[in-house]
């Protein structure tokens, strides 16, 4: 449902358009939006809604409208995370510092913020823009639908109840002072912040930091080509995330249907958790999988008919505008010859001191017509000098569609509903969506929210360090003396200054489409997508061995027969080393002409995986990483006309590999770890004082089962940072139930004195599954089932 009339034509304009009496419309809508639930907000307005809990403690909730599913699912999302839950709460308040102090590091959940401090002062001042406001008092489909709105005031409702029940026994946060109820605002400012995780939200420090240079401050500076080339190369690798994900279509499954994995790779402390949840609306919505914490709605999943996940994609959602100041004032520039002021906002926080007083602490941010400054991104310094200063220009600051987006995916019956969903919201920041329906076709799409900067805009606009790291990477750095050289509307485009969502690739097969964080490019090597802008993502170049390990499996698979669903469940948790399948053997002979001795035996009886039991994966794991950037590792380049088997031909006289495999042998010894100790006695977890074993490894061994671990001397991987988390596996056979395995990784509370703390956990060491129940009969039948009414 739609709203209409004028107060909702107010809201979707600027406030400085809108007449008096239109204008005091929009507030009232703005403040009824956002106003505080009061502590009976549920039951007074009549919210209920049915929890029935399965195997693992996953939820299954059922209501009769959106107010009740979401007074269900914050319910239950705060029974079990209530403590990660309120911590972004006071992230997002901009209330660190005053409870945490200013030094500590936020859990990189929300921003890439290094201290409590910088966290506060970046979100304080977007809270003080009002801009959340302003977007979410914005009409569908530029702002929250009405089932979004409802879902959201559920959700908050449905969270302060599980509050006031005061049933906390989280030690995180027990007895806690920053506990307090919360408002549909704050649901909103999740969503947003989420939104702006692949833009501002990972250059924080360098927007709070930005300060105009002093008198001695050189005159100008360009980054050298190295800096450049090192920040290209880790941009996204910042924000700790990655996926894979393939989908089978009617050419390629057993049952002629579709097929999907998703296996998105995600940090497992901190907030930024997939929580499991199915959401049904009888005769209006049925919905499972998993959603981002603090989520209304499912983003990833699967409903009787469609099934989709995501994978973080290689389009930049940002662009860097170089800007020429005015001599004698940094904080002046020109555009179009003429001078304008940089916007000045003085932003006070409350910090905590060290005798536990609490004081006012003021920072300065400072604003341009092409957004904030930034003085650096990621590892490059942009430095503010007397010449020249750069803007970042995050169009996702201005998108609070996300939750519209992952609403309609949860509706969706085909692919192609699907691909309209994703053009007519307009709502993914930073992700690819790949899915598969029951029809048996398979869905690559990299429908998302850019910068409208097109090849040859980029000509016209881009400086020339814009030119460097526009071919590098597709991060533009635009020409800010000429407003021509601002992103402008596109045609279709929900908001100014974003991509034409037709200018998007979209591959559809019968066969299979799959995607490990490259580009577009080799979603189907049988039909390479090219000819989209660079901001889009890199075309004909070397791919990863994560997405080469993961064509060769599927290739491998289709060269034996088609896929069933059990097949698909191999794929991710095979845990092969495409790595060492490509190099083992040149190692081993490169190693025997060392005269190392036991190192050769170690890695020549390897079984070439990363199981919990495999022997000499630790060896080449601690071996690869120190030897992977060699530049004289492969006799045989990359070659465009067979991508997914090039580079190969492990060099053996390489030097860097000699000294690397060296070094790893000294490494381990030193720490006292046999070279053929068992992975998994060396790559752990421990949950309530038990060492739970961990399979998978790094980006850099090209396996699909990421996992990104903490490397400590002596003792090895003793905690996972990030890598595998929700997986999930959807097979589609007639008109029966869908059939579904899934996995929480790190399980679904973070709560240790909850029984479903480690226990997904423990079935993921053993290569275990959970058996979907999406229907009524496969719910009702679960063993010792239990049930909540909440009125």
């Amino acid at each position: 449902m739609s709203r209409t009339g004028p107060r909702a034509a107010a809201a979707a304009l600027p406030a400085a358009a809108l007449p008096a009496a239109a204008l005091l419309a929009a507030t009232l809508l703005a403040a009824t939006l956002l106003a505080p639930l009061p502590a009976s907000a549920g039951a007074r307005d009549g919210m209920s809604a049915t929890i029935r809990y399965t195997e693992y403690g996953i939820p299954h909730v059922v209501a009769d409208d959106y107010a009740g599913l979401g007074y269900g699912t914050g319910y239950a999302a705060a029974k079990d995370n209530l403590c990660l839950l309120a911590q972004g709460v006071v992230t997002l308040s901009g209330e660190r510092s005053k409870y945490f102090g200013p030094g500590a590091a936020p859990d990189g959940s929300l921003s890439s913020a290094s201290t409590n401090l910088a966290s506060d002062v970046f979100f304080t001042g977007v809270n003080r823009s009002g801009v959340v406001e302003r977007l979410a008092a914005r009409p569908a489909p530029h702002g929250p639908s009405e089932e979004i709105r409802a879902l959201s005031r559920g959700w908050a409702a449905g969270y302060n109840r599980r509050l006031r029940e005061g049933k906390i026994t989280d030690p995180a946060c027990k007895g806690a002072a920053w506990l307090r109820p919360i408002t549909e605002k704050d649901v909103y400012r999740r969503a947003y912040a989420l939104a702006m995780l692949g833009g501002s939200g990972m250059v924080t420090d360098g927007i709070v930091n930005a300060a105009p240079p002093g008198r001695d401050a050189p005159k100008a500076a360009t980054p050298a080509r190295p800096e450049v080339e090192a920040a290209v190369r880790n941009l996204m690798a910042g924000t700790g995330m990655g996926s894979n994900a393939v989908a089978a279509g009617s050419g390629a499954t057993a049952t002629g249907r579709g097929l999907l994995l998703g296996n998105p790779h995600y940090p497992w402390q901190g907030g930024r958790r997939f929580w499991q949840v199915q959401q049904t609306i009888p005769g209006e919505l049925n919905v499972s999988g998993a959603g981002l914490l603090g989520s209304t709605t499912v983003n990833i999943g699967h409903n009787a008919a469609f099934a989709w996940s995501h994978t973080v994609a290689t389009g930049v959602p940002f662009t860097l505008t170089e800007l020429r100041l005015v001599p004698g004032d940094p904080t002046s520039y020109f555009v179009d010859g003429r001078i304008e002021k940089m916007t000045k906002r003085r932003v006070t926080v409350q910090v905590k001191q060290p005798d536990g007083a609490v004081k006012p602490v003021t920072r300065t941010q400072w604003s341009t017509r092409y957004g904030p400054v930034v003085t650096s991104v990621l590892s490059l310094d942009l430095p503010w000098t007397g010449w020249n200063a750069y803007a970042i220009t995050d169009p996702n600051a201005r998108n609070l569609r996300l939750l519209n987006t992952s609403l309609a995916l949860g509706k969706a019956r085909t692919t192609g509903e699907a691909v309209t969903a994703l053009k007519s919201t307009q709502g993914l920041p930073w992700v690819n969506t790949i899915a598969a329906d029951s029809r048996g076709e398979a869905l690559y799409a990299q429908i998302q929210v850019l910068p409208n900067v097109t090849d040859d805009f980029a000509d016209r606009c881009n400086t020339v360090l814009g030119r460097l790291m526009y071919r590098m990477g597709g991060v533009a750095v635009l020409d800010g003396t000429r407003s021509g050289c601002a992103p402008g509307a596109a045609p279709g485009t929900l908001q100014p200054g974003i991509l034409n969502p037709d200018r998007y690739p979209v591959l559809t097969r019968s066969d299979y489409v799959t995607n490990s964080n490259d580009s577009h490019w080799l979603s189907n090597p049988e039909k390479p997508l090219t000819g989209y802008p660079r901001i889009v993502g890199d075309e004909e170049s070397e791919r990863s061995l994560r997405t080469r390990s993961g064509l060769v499996a599927v290739r491998d698979r289709l060269d034996e027969g088609r896929f069933a669903r059990a097949d698909m469940q191999d794929l991710v948790f095979a845990n092969r080393v495409h790595a060492g399948e490509l190099a083992v053997g040149g190692t081993v002979e490169m190693c025997r002409d060392m005269r190392l001795g036991e190192p050769c035996d170690v890695l020549a009886e390897w079984d070439v995986k990363a199981d919990v039991d495999s022997r000499g994966a630790l060896l080449f794991d601690r071996y690869w990483r120190k030897a992977a950037a060699a530049w004289d590792l492969w006799k045989t380049p990359f070659d465009v006309s067979d991508p997914v088997r090039t580079p190969r031909g492990f060099n053996t006289g390489s030097w860097a590999a000699r000294k690397a495999l060296v070094d790893a042998v000294r490494e381990l010894r030193s720490s006292g770890i046999p070279l053929d100790a068992p992975l998994g006695d060396h790559q752990h977890v421990t949950r309530n004082g038990e060492r739970v074993p961990i399979g998978g490894g790094t980006e850099a061994l090209g396996l699909l089962n990421k996992i990104e671990a903490v490397w400590t001397p002596g003792e090895g991987y003793t905690e996972v940072r990030h890598g595998s988390s929700y997986v999930q596996v959807v097979s589609f056979d007639g008109d029966r139930c869908p059939d579904t395995r899934t996995l929480l990784t790190y399980s679904q509370s973070a709560d240790p004195t909850s029984p479903h703390y480690a226990d997904q956990t423990k079935l993921f060491s053993e290569k275990k599954w959970v058996t979907g129940r999406f229907c009524a009969g496969e719910i009702e039948s679960a063993p010792n089932l239990r049930t909540i009414e909440l009125d």
